[in-house]
């Protein structure tokens, strides 16, 4: 083991507002804060208006240091706490590290009442033996079935569910496949800030790296990894020539050299949260070729009312979640071939849009982000024995009653 580095204690000198009265909200992700803004992102902001939120992630390595954590603030409200570890830890002494300095950070007991919010099982090997009051798996990919998952994943995964109070799951089919895991698991598919992408609408300006790409443009935003289906994208692509291919994301866990490259793709890179809706503003239709693999098996992609709020039209692979309420409705479309993909834009292109756009707002008028965590918050007091009338209402804002989305 190595000579720590003495942190800041949470309790309570932390840049979470010290002195402060509301619980503390710890989540375990496996998901850095500062990459791509999605579920953890929407739902921790809105949940630090009722709680201290501390973010911790995974370590990062870097040669010489000794252990300690990296603590700092974020402008939505949370708190994120990175551990630092030095290179060349064996697999047992980087979970010893990391339990170590979240010990030192929130204690292992909750003197104050406390509760602790997983997305990657992978944190139960450090964390077991701290108290909380409640617990909280928002389980919002099927990590078991990615490239590369571990049988140390699907056993932590067993523990985490053995002492959770709650299970969310971020897709009906997700839900489906765990629901006779857990005596509380709630299915709470990706929503939408409806007004933040609908601002799209209106935008006419292209960013400058975009401005010079011709029409017709399909976009796709997003991570880009295994879940991508590259060869249906080059197909695609080599049928209409003419159509120019938008590909916005950062490039995670494959090699960016087999990304296909034509002289119709443009790959752009990772573009913020606030940058999305003027690239949108400028697409003729959109592109959510996921590949039809385990990892996909049981997303909810987030983009995909994302996509109609900023009413562009748009074709999926036959996703469950996509289909399941998007395609039935008539909201998207869906192809499985290069060739079907290519027909289904060309409708889309010839479809008058308004009649659509109607039934889009109609259908997304149903769901928000606020609404997700409105209903989560709910089953949380009442998984600690808690309702909205024994808190302050000041220290309730945005909160209702609202059912499951």
């Amino acid at each position: 083991m190595h000579e720590r580095l003495t942190t800041q204690s949470y309790a309570f000198r932390s840049p979470v507002k010290a002195g402060s009265d509301k619980t503390l909200l710890v989540c375990f992700s496996h998901l850095r804060w500062d990459f791509v803004w999605q579920r953890p992102q929407h739902l921790l902001s809105r949940a630090a208006r009722h709680y201290d939120v501390l973010i911790v992630e995974e370590p990062l390595f870097k040669a010489g240091v000794r252990p300690h954590m990296d603590v700092s603030g974020r402008p939505q409200g949370v708190t994120v706490a990175v551990p630092i570890l030095p290179e060349g830890l064996s697999h047992e002494d980087v979970l010893a590290e990391q339990h170590d300095l979240i010990e030192e950070l929130i204690g292992r007991e909750a003197v104050n009442p406390r509760v602790f919010w997983y997305y990657t099982p992978m944190a139960m090997a450090f964390t077991s033996d701290l108290e909380c009051d409640l617990c909280i798996y928002d389980n919002m990919d099927e990590l078991s079935l990615f490239r590369g998952a571990s049988q140390e994943l699907l056993d932590l995964e067993n523990a985490l569910f053995a002492r959770c109070d709650l299970v969310f799951t971020g897709g009906l089919s997700l839900y489906e496949a765990k629901k006779n895991r857990h005596r509380s698991v709630h299915a709470f598919p990706s929503s939408i800030d409806f007004h933040h992408f609908a601002q799209a609408r209106s935008m006419s300006r292209d960013p400058e790296d975009q401005a010079a790409i011709g029409h017709v443009r399909i976009g796709f935003f997003g991570v880009v990894d295994e879940r991508m289906d590259l060869d249906l994208l080059a197909e695609t692509a080599a049928l209409r020539p003419d159509w120019n291919f938008v590909m916005i994301g950062p490039v995670v866990k494959i090699d960016p050299s087999i990304l296909p490259r034509r002289a119709n793709i443009h790959w752009l890179g990772g573009k913020s949260y606030n940058e999305l809706p003027h690239y949108l503003s400028g697409w003729d239709a959109g592109f959510m070729n996921f590949a039809l693999n385990e990892a996909t098996k049981f997303i909810s992609p987030t983009k995909t009312p994302e996509f109609l709020a900023a009413g562009v039209p748009v074709v999926s692979t036959p996703i469950t979640d996509v289909m399941r309420p998007y395609g039935e409705k008539g909201l998207v479309e869906i192809a499985r071939t290069a060739q079907e993909v290519v027909a289904k834009v060309e409708t889309l292109l010839e479809r008058p849009k308004d009649p659509w756009l109607a039934k889009v707002d109609r259908h997304l008028a149903a769901g928000s982000w606020d609404k997700t965590w409105a209903s989560m918050h709910r089953l949380m007091l009442e998984a600690m024995g808690e309702t909205a009338k024994d808190r302050p209402a000041s220290s309730l804002p945005g909160y209702a009653t609202t059912p499951a989305e």
